[in-house]
């Protein structure tokens, strides 16, 4: 009896598949990194030095924070153009609790919190905001893409009535307030590795058990799938979907928070357009933008492959430019190959389902 091999749901390479072509296609990000890599270190020796490594990771760990969030979310048959911006808002809001703290009129006074306090406030604010994306999404059937760019302009607009425009120039904190310590989350290293890569590694190693292990993670793919027959079958649409936007409000908090200790400071403009980049990694990894089809290992080589895009750049002397170019043309080829992806896979299935009506019945 003959036996046709295909990809298993969840498997990014693709193995199994008898077509190269399409085998091909499905480890694009992968080919796209290695021939990235090989072309930077060829052009600038200092491409491969540690410290660039580091630099180039610490910029993949942002991409792939915001990346993971928008993964679900864009599983799910959903797009959130809010996470730049969410972002901002956390960082404005945990600089104005570091900066000046929490303001108290009707006693006079400012209450100061500690740092653990202050992420895990501004942390469930993210998250906040990304559910009420998903509940407006959800009960209210206000377009995806309308609901998270009306986000967008509200959360950057808040970001900057924090501070009325100005910029938290100095986060370090008071230790006659215990408020210190902000700046070792963008900053401190342990093991010699930048924090921010290891809550990288922390949240992708979540994300890829949430995704393949659990009934929320098959329900996402599920809905992505077929959201009418996932809504027969007994799942709750809605629920899920919100748990979607919330996971990527939260992811995008964390990328606020770290940009914002890097820096040591807060900026109204943080996160500006980094929606995009968080949309590109995703599609990049080879996540389909109909939903359904993705993997949080994907996102994050398609990061990598972003993040050394830029740095590559950068090192080239490429102009800022030209970058913008470059990236926006990187990101329109992801998607024509995603599509081209989509159509031999439709080619190869009507081929086999002929040859499996060809094959002779069962002997009588």
């Amino acid at each position: 009896m003959a036996h046709i091999l295909s990809a298993a749901p969840g498997n990014p390479t693709g193995l199994g598949v008898r077509s190269l072509p399409l085998l091909l296609l499905k480890l694009r990000a992968y080919l796209a990194l290695a021939v990235l890599v090989v072309l930077f270190s060829s052009i600038a020796p200092s491409f491969l030095s540690a410290r660039n490594l580091v630099i180039v990771a610490e910029q993949v760990a942002v991409f792939a924070i915001l990346g993971i969030g928008m993964t679900f979310v864009i599983l799910a048959a959903g797009i959130d153009l809010s996470v730049g911006a969410i972002a901002g808002l956390v960082a404005m809001v945990a600089g104005s609790l570091i900066a000046e703290g929490l303001r108290l009129p009707w006693l006079g006074v400012s209450a100061f919190g500690s740092i653990p306090l202050i992420c895990a406030a501004t942390l469930a604010l993210g998250t906040l905001v990304g559910a009420v994306n998903g509940w407006f999404i959800t009960r209210l059937k206000v377009t995806p893409f309308i609901m998270t760019l009306g986000m967008l302009y509200m959360a950057r607009g808040a970001a900057s009535l924090v501070s009325n425009g100005a910029t938290y120039g100095n986060l370090a904190g008071n230790p006659e307030l215990n408020n210190t310590g902000f700046l070792w989350l963008g900053t401190a290293r342990v093991l010699s590795v930048p924090v921010s890569i290891w809550l990288m590694i922390l949240l992708t190693l979540v994300a890829v058990y949430i995704s393949r292990k659990t009934v929320f993670g098959r329900q996402v793919f599920a809905i992505g799938g077929n959201e009418r027959a996932a809504e027969l079958s007994g799942v709750r649409v809605g629920r899920v979907k919100i748990g979607t936007y919330a996971i990527s409000g939260f992811c995008a908090a964390l990328a606020g928070l770290i940009i914002a200790s890097r820096l040591g400071a807060a900026n109204p403009a943080i996160a500006s357009s980094y929606e995009l980049n968080a949309i590109a990694v995703v599609v990049l990894g080879g996540a389909s933008l109909f939903g359904g089809v993705g993997t949080i290992g994907g996102t994050l080589i398609g990061a990598f492959v972003l993040g050394v895009l830029s740095n590559g750049m950068v090192l080239v002397g490429i102009s800022d430019f030209w970058q913008t170019v470059i990236t926006g043309a990187v990101i329109i080829l992801a998607v024509v190959v995603d599509q081209l992806q989509r159509r031999v896979e439709k080619s190869s299935a009507e081929r086999q389902a002929k040859a499996q009506e060809a094959l002779p019945g069962p002997q009588a």
